[in-house]
């Protein structure tokens, strides 16, 4: 840290001597019996198992889950892995995160009926389980959805926690994606 005296004024110049590692820095899958879990593990040592996805966002921030996606993109790339756990894992962080009107899931979509859209408000995610598949969606980003869907997804209403400015913007969006298609 350098500080220069000024007649008028004092003035700080610092550089960061450390910055601080992302928080997850590893993460595996992890088999008991016929039981798989995703392990996390983060920068402190410490590591936690999660049986689902859902349970990972109730506990994750967005800082980590973007680097989970960089660590499973590391990892496998864009090839299609062998284990069950991975492959759900890369398949809906790749939903998620880099969205493509292409990919199965969206032609999937047809005919099916929204069961569940819930906000999980500490990472930016919202979820929509349908009758035969589920998708996780970043809050700032539009996703390739019929009127239809959009139509069912408001009409089954956004399950939050609390309200906040999250949600707002999250229903005006949907609203908004809405009337342009």
């Amino acid at each position: 840290m350098e500080i220069v005296l000024d007649e008028e004024e004092v003035a700080v110049d610092a550089i960061p001597l450390a910055t601080e590692p992302p928080s997850i820095v590893d993460w595996k899958i992890v088999k008991e019996g016929k039981i798989s879990f995703f392990q996390i593990i983060r920068a402190s040592g410490s590591s936690k198992r999660y049986s689902s996805f859902i349970q990972m966002l109730r506990d994750f921030d967005r800082e980590d889950l973007e680097t989970l996606w960089k660590l499973v993109k590391a990892k496998h790339g864009y090839t299609r892995p062998e284990e069950g756990y991975d492959r759900v894992l890369l398949g809906d962080l790749k939903t998620m995160f880099e969205p493509n009107v292409e990919d199965l899931v969206w032609r999937n979509l047809q005919g099916n009926n929204v069961l569940i859209w819930k906000l999980f408000d500490s990472c930016g995610v919202h979820f929509v389980r349908f009758q035969s598949l589920h998708i996780f969606m970043l809050v700032e980003k539009s996703y390739p959805f019929t009127p239809a869907i959009i139509t069912d997804m408001l009409n089954h209403k956004l399950q939050t926690d609390h309200w906040n400015e999250m949600c707002y913007q999250l229903l005006k969006l949907i609203t908004k994606q809405l009337k342009k298609n």
